[in-house]
């Protein structure tokens, strides 16, 4: 119950957040960068996805034994 409440309350209150690093906003910042800008968010998608893979594999070996031990 507590859990559901925090989580709920954390979905409807969000605060607004300036994350981008000092280096990305200068090399961005400037007109024609359309493929630099392209570049940085496709860097950021492809860092993003190595913790959720990462993540995902452990998930999978641990499911694996915990069947092989049911067996």
């Amino acid at each position: 119950m507590r859990t559901t409440f925090l989580l709920l309350v954390s979905c409807l209150f969000s605060l607004s957040m300036n994350a981008q690093c000092a280096m990305c906003r200068a090399a961005l910042e400037g007109e024609g960068n359309v493929k630099k800008a392209e570049a940085v968010n496709d860097g950021i998608v492809y860092l993003m996805m190595i913790p959720y893979i990462l993540v995902a594999v452990i998930g999978f070996v641990i499911y694996k034994m915990y069947q092989k031990k049911k067996a």
